[in-house]
């Protein structure tokens, strides 16, 4: 089986009520992954693919989205689950097999404007590279 990830989004932009309450759950996902904050400044922070800014003056709605982070193995799954959780995140479906493909593993927790964010195994594979390099 073989599995192309990366080809589809440039970015992700979330909107959130509370900057700082999002940046605490994110960036603890993130230390468990190994990914810092690339930047950070009064109205926004994004690390990678992802960029969190506050919802537009005037709106009265954050973001709805599913967002899934690949884990290396199961341990780390549990890593990020834990992390969320312990930064304010809500559980929304415990560390475990999913029944999508087999070896699919993973965990769901709502950040804290509600987005379901999961942590996510696809079981033991091999990568062509630890990450896609864009040169210009």
């Amino acid at each position: 089986m073989e599995f192309h990830r990366g080809r589809m989004f440039d970015h992700v932009h979330l909107r959130t009520r509370d900057l700082e309450a999002s940046r605490r759950f994110y960036q603890a996902i993130l230390g468990v992954l190994g990914i810092p904050i690339g930047a950070h400044g009064p109205g926004h922070f994004f690390a990678d693919e992802l960029f969190v800014s506050p919802v537009d003056p005037g709106a009265t709605k954050s973001s709805s989205v599913h967002l899934a982070f690949q884990a290396k193995d199961r341990d780390t799954v549990h890593r990020i689950y834990e992390a969320a959780l312990a930064a304010g995140g809500k559980d929304n479906g415990a560390p475990g097999e999913r029944p999508y493909h087999p070896g699919y593993y993973a965990a769901f927790m709502l950040d804290p404007d509600g987005n379901n964010i999961e942590a996510v195994f696809h079981g033991p594979s091999k990568r062509s590279a630890d990450s896609v390099v864009v040169t210009a």
